[in-house]
């Protein structure tokens, strides 16, 4: 599906080799600031690389529409935008920039449920907490029905607890739907324990696959 070559961004990010296959999931690991984020936001068309390739389904992605692009391959960063509203509101505003049919509440409260977030539609999102907003935003992409996920520490907002399930949610979510996962985590335990593959990326360079 995706495959990075020889990718540099700047002086941020230099990665030799990363393939993410169909179906797969796929974590990135590595400290803070060290250009992970900047990967997502290369392999969403976001940022286009200084030197190097990167394909998409054999097509160089240089050579792909960014909007079409970015409808198949949705990003989540790690402070998720909230837009003044319901959470009706912030639910259905993904469908309806990309012109499509709203969602029934149905649908709806069955997402919230399954991003274990318990709370009315018709509630504001700014009594939301940081936590549960991340977990809005996460219900609000899984919405799209994209073939692939780009997340930037989704869980970075919730404690201990709430971080593994949340994980355990996005993993079941991918499988079940057979949707390929490129997840950027702090945590390689979490890494280690539900990724396909492992890329690590220290100091905006590649340090190992396993």
């Amino acid at each position: 599906m995706f495959e990075i070559k020889d990718v540099e961004y700047k002086d941020v990010l230099r990665v030799k080799n990363i393939d993410v296959a169909s179906g797969e999931i796929v974590c990135i690991v590595g400290e803070s600031g060290g250009g992970k984020s900047t990967l997502l936001r290369l392999l969403n068309k976001s940022l286009s690389p200084t030197k190097g390739t990167i394909h998409y389904n054999g097509k160089s992605l240089a050579e792909i529409d960014s909007v079409a692009h970015r409808r198949e391959v949705v990003y989540l960063n790690q402070k998720p935008h909230m837009f003044p509203g319901s959470l009706r509101d912030n639910l259905l505003i993904g469908l309806r920039f990309q012109q499509r049919e709203d969602a029934d509440d149905k649908t709806l409260y069955d997402l919230m449920k399954r991003v274990r977030l318990n709370k009315s539609l018709d509630m504001d999102v700014k009594h939301l907490s940081g936590g549960e907003r991340q977990r809005l935003a996460l219900a609000r992409v899984l919405l799209l029905d994209a073939a692939v996920y780009l997340l930037d520490e989704p869980s970075s907002s919730l404690d201990d607890v709430s971080e593994d399930l949340m994980i355990e949610t996005i993993v079941e979510f991918t499988k079940k739907e057979n949707k390929t996962l490129v997840m950027v985590t702090h945590s390689k335990d979490q890494a280690h324990k539900h990724g396909d593959k492992v890329y690590e990326i220290q100091n905006g360079r590649q340090k190992e696959v396993s």
